[in-house]
């Protein structure tokens, strides 16, 4: 099986080109991850990651891996800078005639993508890039999009985009190494029948459809042999979810049909053969789907950032000149995590007291989000300020989701496992939880975050919005 290597550019210390809060090595990572797994959900072929995580990659080490690892190809994702626009794909000036056909095939694909947004094909071109140069066997380095033209990061920002460009990568691979496509697997999907009753009469049967009628439940008769006799099964419903299938069984039999149950798909054992029941006359008429859940009321902790770096560090720096410029992080790490990066700084002024860090928390600890803080001069120490900004970050996401974290970055949270998952889906359900008794802890926060909304250049009605969901929760 071929051995392809797809290779991130930068991370960890070298964040490559940087526009405001983005970062070019985010999106080198976004991009190969889908890449990698558009290949691997396709076609026959080992792919290995030069990174899968935010952290530091020399250029040797990059190469040393493909070599290793005899890969076929080495990928490397890229975003350039230098006041342009547009896509061009590079090899290296000594590239053998492998290596450049793979190139004209790899992009040929991708200015596919791009013509359909518009963007401008720079051309096919060679330089003397390590990766190009000190990888034995055929090597390309994609520089996407500038991350310098806004235009340019308004449309890499965009998950459409991303998907689009990272399968027509994936498929100028498969095409170029004649990858052979992974048989399409034939799975069986799981179906969970509702019976409401099983019979030996077959008129006992028909008298049970004609009571769902009534009962506006549609059932028809399902006839099953098992050993030497035939039965005669209703059937109510079908569901492929489990859960659905038992709470409507549970409707049937509170509407007086009680040998209701659940049967998977293709399973023939009858159950004990039962006489149908008499139904109650007041009982209520059964629902085939469960009700759902009402959405959360309020502002929730999972969404994007309204607020640039540069508006929240203005904000803050208006109190406490001397605050840290941690804003970058937050969008940054929150965009990664889907948490809203922007009240998140909101929550970090509120805690450390407009970064003056006043309380038991001191600044050298970098834990911005007050975790561990007992009031008893114990709380969490983190090494740098994007670790602290990570473990908050990483702590919202623990309270507003039951999803596993992120892979780009490392577990750092210390109180995440601590944390009952999914409990808090809005910032007003953190009351009680983050602080304690704390029945005005997210008051406080939205309160910062309406002024900072207030003081940025936004448009009306997108703050009007956002001012209405964070009033919500007051």
């Amino acid at each position: 099986m071929k051995v392809i290597i797809i290779d991130p550019g930068h991370g960890g210390n070298d964040p490559g080109a940087v526009n405001k809060e983005y970062f070019e090595k985010i999106y080198n990572l976004a991009i190969a991850k889908k890449i990698q797994t558009n290949l691997q959900n396709n076609y026959e072929v080992t792919v290995i990651m030069t990174r899968t995580v935010d952290t530091t990659v020399s250029l040797e080490e990059r190469t040393n891996l493909a070599n290793s690892k005899n890969a076929e190809l080495f990928v490397s994702i890229h975003q350039n800078t230098g006041g342009g626009e547009g896509f061009e794909s590079y090899v290296h000036q000594r590239a053998d005639a492998e290596t450049k056909r793979i190139q004209n095939i790899l992009h040929a694909s991708v200015t596919a993508v791009m013509s359909k947004y518009g963007v401008r094909d720079r051309g096919q071109k060679q330089a003397d890039f390590h990766v190009l140069r000190e990888t034995k066997k055929s090597a390309v380095l994609l520089e996407v999009l500038f991350m310098d033209n806004e235009k340019n990061v308004a449309l890499l920002k965009r998950e459409d985009f991303q998907n689009e460009l990272s399968i027509a990568i994936a498929q100028g691979i498969a095409q170029s190494l004649s990858l052979p496509k992974k048989q399409a697997k034939i799975t069986q999907t799981q179906i969970f029948n509702v019976i409401a009753g099983a019979f030996e009469q077959k008129e006992n049967a028909v008298a049970r459809v004609s009571l769902l009628a009534k009962q506006n439940v549609t059932a028809f008769i399902d006839e099953i042999t098992s050993g030497n006799k035939t039965y005669y099964r209703v059937q109510a419903g079908a569901f492929q979810n489990r859960e659905y299938a038992e709470n409507f069984a549970k409707k049937i039999r509170s509407a007086g049909v009680g040998d209701a149950y659940v049967v998977e798909k293709n399973t023939n054992q009858p159950p004990p053969v039962q006489e149908p029941p008499k139904p109650s006359p007041e009982t209520p008429k059964p629902n085939p789907e469960p009700p759902k859940p009402a959405p959360p009321k309020g502002l929730t902790i999972q969404g994007s950032s309204l607020l640039s770096a540069e508006e929240m560090d203005r904000f803050v720096k208006k109190v406490n000149p001397n605050a840290p410029s941690v804003a970058a992080l937050y969008v940054q790490i929150g965009q990664v995590y889907g948490v809203r990066g922007d009240v998140a700084f909101a929550q970090a002024i509120q805690e450390t007291g407009y970064f003056r860090f006043e309380g038991n928390v001191k600044a050298s600890q970098n834990n911005y989000a007050g975790i561990g803080a007992t009031g008893k001069n114990e709380s969490a120490v983190f090494k740098t300020p994007q670790e602290g900004v990570l473990a908050h970050i990483q702590h919202l996401f623990a309270y507003s989701s039951t999803q596993p974290l992120p892979s780009q970055y490392p577990m750092v949270d210390p109180r995440f496992q601590y944390v009952q998952r999914g409990s808090a889906v809005t910032w007003a359900q953190l009351n009680g939880k983050w602080a304690i008794p704390g029945t005005t802890y997210s008051t406080m926060i939205l309160d910062i975050y309406k002024k900072m909304l207030n003081e940025a250049k936004i448009p009306l009605q997108t703050r009007i919005n956002s001012l209405n969901a964070a009033l919500n929760e007051l």
